[in-house]
């Protein structure tokens, strides 16, 4: 349990799957004052979803920070963030059935984390996957929840680990080419050109696409070919 060390903790968690379903694992971290992790743990899942893997990130973080200290949680799994705020009270009022009346999928999480979350001050706030000079925190938590998946290991700062390595699909930041101004492109500079993803990943619209579907870059990162289209229009 992290004590109470000031006003508010600032947070972040993320799940992986390898395949979705798959290699999965989850993984959390805690920023100290100036934002900069410092408390860190990440597991594995055997084979699961990555909703499964993205709900148990967050039940962890939960598990694993004073209910008496106000939370701010950033995550980029738009499903479990509007799974614990926008859509749970709904499932409780009728009886753990969806609005088409079918069972609540991942059940046991949802409701772990509903019992975690209880009275206490959390603030969700969804920050965008894989971007170059994105939010640190939440790089942090997709690669560690992204190492987990594939070694299958527990890792942590309790445990003496190593910072997390580079995820492989995160486009790396680089000087942009110098051209002409007549030459820019509509659309904020995204790409029309689309390439085969080498590793799982995530599209800003928040669904994830597999190894070896096509993805291009937009303004944000990598992702679904429409979806670049949808926002340069």
């Amino acid at each position: 349990m992290i004590g109470r060390m000031r006003e508010r903790v600032v947070a972040a968690c993320d799940g992986a799957s390898k395949g979705n379903p798959g290699p999965a694992g989850w993984a959390w971290v805690v920023a100290d004052a100036t934002e900069s992790p410092v408390r860190w743990e990440a597991g594995p899942l055997g084979r699961a979803t990555n909703n499964i893997a993205e709900l148990t990130a967050l039940e962890r973080l939960l598990a694993s920070t004073d209910p008496g200290v106000p939370l701010e949680v950033r995550m980029d799994s738009q499903y479990a963030m509007k799974a614990v705020t926008t859509w749970l009270p709904g499932w409780k009022r009728n009886g753990w059935k969806t609005a088409a009346g079918k069972p609540v999928a991942n059940r046991e999480l949802v409701v772990r984390i509903d019992e975690l979350l209880g009275d206490r001050s959390v603030e969700f706030r969804y920050v965008p996957a894989h971007q170059v000079d994105g939010d640190r925190l939440n790089d942090f938590a997709d690669r560690a929840a992204s190492q987990a998946a594939v070694v299958q290991e527990s890792a942590g700062s309790d445990l003496g680990s190593p910072e997390p390595p580079p995820a492989p699909d995160v486009p790396a930041a680089r000087k942009a080419p110098r051209r002409k101004a007549n030459t820019a492109r509509a659309g904020g500079g995204s790409s029309a050109r689309t390439i085969k993803a080498k590793f799982p990943g995530r599209c800003l619209c928040g669904r994830s696409y597999a190894a070896g579907e096509s993805i291009a870059k937009n303004d944000q990162g990598w992702g679904h070919p429409e979806c670049r289209t949808a926002v340069a229009g």
